[in-house]
């Protein structure tokens, strides 16, 4: 008998009926979710990036020497649990490396961001993206409760991620391997239809060019819904490795590339198709992992790509010929975390990058405009400071709708 996603102090009576296609159901092949300690209520993920014009400016700046100052501050008593750094160079041909970071906690985070010493830092880099930073930052925090995430690895063995907090991870699970299990395995979903607001298409309005904006913060959205979905093929042998990088490696590309350039025609604001990079020398040779981050405006819509988009069906349907291939002999490793997120549970802050870079895109049609954000309050429901856009040099013939903004609300 498969056990249950939900771990058992989260589960309650439904009043929405599960998507499981019978009683009966047993899924196709194993797969298991993360048991985190019953104490552990909230957890934190951290994105904390630098925005180079390209690879090579990356190397030779000190931006991931910086932030790596930070995570490992011997001065904090709350340092993450777990961190990783990835890269990726985005549709605009910049260079993005980022931090990885996990906490168990929003006051451990909190703790760690004032007595490592990021938090007076970040407010105090140059809120026009110039002085003493040649490149952009951006600081991306989701705060999602148990109950608003969910988790699933093809492995018992393998730790990825949030995992790395957990207490154990479950028996194989039944709520998988069918349409509809991602929203069964998160608990909320036993009560709550976890709808969001489909985004209009005004807010996909991609800037043309590349120019850096000032510091701007964007606002969380109800029911914000993240993915990481990753992928190692280092233990693979070397019949699956070849397998792998010629049939399901550029399909998965291929659907990461549509969701990132064409997320508008279902409802996904940014996706990055990232490359895990060494701690030291901060490249990806020979690290073999690589996974998708995507922000979609509600659950149902990364349900309506999962479900029907081709470039998703190609995917799904790609891994049961992979595997068949391989006569379930699978050793390359998937693994995925999802979070429903309240408004209140996300922060978005850019200092310097271009605007099509993550949420940015979401309120961006000419960067032309200062925003002068801080780190207080993060996730807090009352948080929010006074509405506050300074404006310079606003040309002749530019785009900016400052009605638009104003009805985003852009805190500091």
């Amino acid at each position: 008998m498969s056990a249950s996603s939900i771990a058992d102090h989260l589960k309650c009576p439904r009043t929405l009926p599960a998507r499981l296609p019978n009683a009966d159901f047993n899924p196709p092949y194993p797969s298991f979710s993360v048991r985190f300690p019953q104490n552990v209520s909230q957890l934190v993920m951290a994105i904390i990036g630098a925005q180079h014009k390209s690879a090579s400016d990356a190397a030779v700046d000190t931006s991931r020497t910086t932030l790596t100052s930070f995570l490992t501050s011997s001065t904090c008593t709350t340092p993450p649990s777990f961190f990783e750094w990835a890269s990726v160079t985005d549709n605009k041909g910049f260079y993005n490396i980022t931090a990885f970071a996990y906490w168990p906690s929003k006051a451990a985070f909190d703790s760690w961001a004032t007595d490592s010493g990021f938090k007076p830092w970040w407010d105090a880099l140059p809120s026009d993206g110039t002085g003493t930073t040649t490149h952009g930052w951006f600081l991306e925090v989701f705060l999602p409760t148990t109950d608003r995430f969910e988790t699933l690895f093809n492995t018992d063995s393998a730790r990825e991620g949030s995992a790395h907090m957990c207490e154990s991870m479950s028996d194989a699970v039944r709520e998988h391997g069918y349409w509809g299990s991602m929203r069964d395995r998160i608990p909320l979903s036993q009560t709550d239809a976890l709808s969001g607001v489909k985004a209009p298409a005004a807010e996909y309005r991609a800037p043309r060019d590349t120019d850096p904006c000032g510091r701007v913060r964007v606002p969380g959205r109800a029911n914000l819904t993240v993915i990481r979905s990753g992928q190692d093929w280092r233990d693979t042998t070397p019949e699956e490795r070849t397998l792998y990088l010629e049939t399901m490696h550029p399909v998965l590309e291929k659907g990461m590339t549509f969701l990132r350039d064409h997320g508008e025609e279902v409802g996904c604001y940014s996706c990055r198709f990232m490359e895990i990079v060494d701690a030291d020398s901060g490249k990806a040779d020979g690290i073999d992992r690589t996974f998708g981050l995507a922000y979609f405006d509600e659950m149902a819509s990364l349900e309506g790509w999962s479900k029907e988009h081709p470039t998703h069906l190609a995917i799904f349907g790609g891994f049961f010929q992979y595997a068949k291939k391989l006569e379930n002999n699978v050793t390359l490793r998937v693994f995925h975390e999802v979070m429903v997120l309240e408004a209140e549970q996300q922060w978005f802050e850019y200092v310097g990058c271009h605007g099509g870079t993550g949420m940015l895109d979401t309120v961006m049609q000419a960067v032309v405009g200062r925003k002068v954000g801080r780190l207080d309050n993060f996730g807090d429901e009352h948080g929010h400071g006074e509405f506050d856009v300074e404006l310079d040099d606003v040309g002749e013939g530019s785009e900016l709708d400052v009605s638009d903004i104003v009805k985003r609300e852009l805190w500091k």
